[in-house]
């Protein structure tokens, strides 16, 4: 028990949604995404050169990678990248991030996959805070569809 009293409110924890990226930086995305697998890789990493902070161009790069350690590099540029947006979307360090808003998922893929790296590469409490933060920002979980195959 806690000898501070948590107090809560029918709304619950305030929630941000990112802005949607410009219509050109998505549209970049795609048509690399678009291209046959051997080629995705570069053409996303061109897409991240031209708009470094397109938070899900470094999620897809992260996604591409080659190896764990360049997955995580990518991962974790997206990561804080989007903690930088979430702060100029008015989040104070907590609250919620949902999956449910599709501008939202390029910081969320970022934090899942540094997540997924991180316990790749053994970095264990990196792992678990990368966890607990994905838990924090959505309750519900990770959708499916979002998780490696």
């Amino acid at each position: 028990m806690t000898e501070h009293p948590v107090n809560l409110t029918p709304s619950g924890p305030p929630q941000t949604v990112i802005d949607p990226p410009p219509t050109e930086q998505a549209a970049s995305l795609a048509a690399a995404l678009a291209l046959p697998p051997g080629q995705q890789r570069d053409a996303v990493s061109a897409v991240v050169a031209r708009y470094p902070r397109y938070l899900d161009a470094w999620s897809q790069l992260g996604r591409l990678a080659r190896d764990p350690i360049e997955a995580y590099a990518a991962f974790r540029v997206g990561y804080h990248r989007g903690l930088d947006t979430l702060r100029a979307s008015g989040w104070r360090g907590s609250g919620y991030v949902l999956w449910e808003h599709d501008s939202n998922r390029g910081f969320l893929r970022s934090l899942l996959g540094l997540h997924l790296a991180a316990h790749a590469i053994g970095e264990e409490d990196e792992d678990e805070r990368c966890a607990q933060f994905l838990y924090q920002c959505d309750p519900r979980g990770v959708p499916d569809d979002e998780l490696p195959a």
